[in-house]
């Protein structure tokens, strides 16, 4: 599951929760800045993120202007 919440922090940043485990990654150099996730489960959200940056750093925006966010679509 991935989110973002609203009253965060700098840098824009994005959750990974995977069963009991869970980062999160910086948006601007795509870097797991916290927490631990297996190695395939840090690719795969690389392989979504690097593909969607711009609408993360689009939700980055609306979060932090407490508007509603947009989906992102799924890894396909």
């Amino acid at each position: 599951m991935i989110v973002m919440h609203y009253k965060e922090h700098n840098p824009p940043h994005f959750h990974v929760k995977y069963g009991d485990e869970a980062g999160v990654f910086s948006i601007s150099d795509l870097s797991l800045i916290e927490g631990k996730l297996p190695p395939r489960v840090i690719a795969l959200v690389l392989e979504w993120a690097f593909e969607h940056r711009m609408e993360l750093m689009e939700n980055w925006r609306l979060s932090t202007e407490k508007k509603p966010l947009n989906n992102i679509p799924p890894l396909v």
